[in-house]
């Protein structure tokens, strides 16, 4: 089976221009690959990198060196260097990324937050309504809250409702930080559900998770982040 995404010698830096321009090498020469249906956890001591890789994987940051390809309508497109309408067209059907924080345009009811991705692909905004009230109820997320802004609500329903949003399609790559964190046990098990789920449809998965549990639940596969392993994938 080939791989839907693929990197090779990533490298990643940051210069300190506050403190005589330190450089700190943060990634050095990644190479790993991933499988359609395959869920890879980032594995690594805090300050390891794991979050930067994430966010250099979307497209965020730009690596110093090294390759990112993902398969895009067939065929490997290269994310670093890419132009920005292209890595806008891999962001809309390709490439997924569950954050930690929901960014969102103020004043935006939660419905309509957690439809946008399936209305921007064309879906039909019935079935969109349909498929983003049931993850709502999955995540216990109560109706009275669906026509209110979600920036008003605390930090775990905000974090249920990122989480509906990002499972609201299918995602060839999804990638999630800390998917997780913070959530009480019936809604952790819930998004370990909705994960299989995605998998089970074929969906590679990129994941950063320092909750055992879930690790157990969903790695199929660790990439090792410490300093001394840097590019070991086991």
């Amino acid at each position: 089976m080939n791989p839907v995404m693929e990197v090779k010698g990533l490298a990643k830096t940051f210069t300190l221009h506050q403190q005589h321009g330190v450089v700190l090498n943060v990634l050095k020469g990644l190479d790993f690959s991933v499988l359609a249906g395959e869920c890879l956890i980032l594995h690594g001591q805090s300050g390891a990198g794991k979050s930067t890789l994430l966010r250099t994987l979307y497209g965020n940051y730009l690596p110093a060196a090294g390759s990112i390809r993902v398969l895009h309508e067939g065929r490997m497109v290269e994310v670093v260097g890419a132009e920005p309408r292209e890595t806008l067209a891999l962001r809309r059907s390709t490439l997924g990324y569950v954050s930690q924080f929901l960014r969102v345009i103020p004043r935006v009811s939660c419905l309509n937050v957690v439809m946008e991705p399936a209305l921007a692909r064309g879906m039909d905004s019935d079935v969109a309504r349909e498929r983003a009230q049931e993850l709502l109820l999955r995540l216990s997320i109560p109706e009275r809250l669906w026509s209110l802004a979600p920036g008003t609500f605390s930090g775990g329903e905000q974090q249920r409702v990122n989480i509906a949003r990002s499972f609201m399609v299918h995602w060839p790559v999804l990638l999630l930080d800390e998917p997780t964190a913070s959530l009480d046990d019936a809604n952790r098990a819930v998004v370990i559900d909705l994960i299989t789920e995605a998998r089970r449809a074929g969906s590679a998965l990129i994941a950063i998770s320092h909750d055992a549990a879930t690790r157990n639940a969903i790695a199929d596969r660790y990439l090792d982040m410490t300093p001394e392993e840097l590019n070991h994938a086991c």
